[in-house]
């Protein structure tokens, strides 16, 4: 893959993204107001914060995918992790602003003067539910080829909207039959869907912020990718940390303790291109060898 390639897939997701959102906030805004729905009228906001999500989304990928210079040696791959982690705080506040608006309504006890939700508003929820899981599908497919963690976020911000536009129309349908407090009771579903959302997004970005080790399986393939490479006695040592979308690897590794520096010296170099070969996330693999 190209290196333009990663930020050019992102630009375009999150362009599309953007222009999405804005259609779907706007379309759904004007069905909660025009069918007096509360639950509409927040999850409206929800596909509104998207559109600022996806452009701190941008900006991340943008700054990530420079090259690395004399003030970043190791490269720019965690401002990825900066936008993770400001998109779930957005995400976060929307969340639990929703569910504050929804808890005074219930608590407020005049459920008689609530207004029953429209017709409209159950097409709208049905429209955003189909739309934001296409959205989701689209966008996480784009993250995996990319290997982007900021678009992988956007990803999840997408299906907890589209989770949240399911606790709508289940208000909604709850209060044309004959229960209105259930449209603020939605709002307070949609804002446990978004918490969770936001505090999953923040949890991967801080573990790649803090050197987290790559998963067990990867580790595994990794152990045995080196151990296959022909000189290799033992691996002594495998440390991995996630930087990023990418990944650092350190490696020591027994080989014959007679052997000629040359010939130990390429061995290691098999080693440090078997996994670099092999896994297309690795950055870089230093390769230390110890006599046996």
């Amino acid at each position: 893959m190209k290196s333009q390639e990663p930020k050019a897939v992102a630009m375009r997701v999150s362009l599309i993204s953007i222009a999405v959102n804005l259609l779907l906030s706007v379309f759904k805004l004007l069905a909660g107001i025009f069918a007096s729905s509360g639950a509409m009228i927040s999850d409206s906001i929800h596909s509104a914060s998207d559109v600022f999500s996806t452009i701190i989304v941008m900006i991340g990928v943008q700054l990530a995918g420079r090259a690395a210079d004399d003030s970043h040696q190791y490269g720019h791959e965690r401002f990825e992790c900066i936008a993770s982690i400001a998109l779930s705080i957005i995400l976060l506040e929307t969340g639990l602003l929703i569910g504050w608006n929804g808890l005074k309504t219930i608590f407020s006890g005049a459920y008689e003067s609530i207004p029953v939700p429209g017709v409209l508003a159950l097409i709208a929820a049905v429209v955003s539910i189909a739309v934001k899981e296409w959205m989701f599908w689209y966008t996480r497919a784009a993250a995996k080829r990319i290997n982007s963690s900021a678009l992988m976020a956007d990803a999840w911000h997408h299906r907890s909207d589209s989770l949240s536009s399911i606790g709508a129309l289940v208000g909604i349908g709850f209060s044309l039959a004959g229960f209105p407090v259930m449209d603020s009771v939605a709002s307070v579903v949609i804002c446990i869907f978004i918490v969770k959302a936001a505090v999953d997004i923040f949890k991967d970005a801080a573990g790649k912020m803090v050197d987290q080790a790559c998963d067990p399986e990867t580790i595994q393939e990794m152990t045995q990718v080196i151990q296959d490479q022909p000189g290799v006695i033992r691996l002594d040592l495998l440390h991995t940390r996630l930087f990023g979308s990418k990944i650092y690897v350190d490696a020591e590794i027994a080989v014959q303790g007679d052997l000629p520096l040359r010939q130990a010296h390429a061995i290691a170099e098999e080693v440090h291109h078997a996994i670099e070969t092999s896994f297309p996330m690795v950055k870089h693999c230093m390769v230390h060898v110890n006599p046996d």
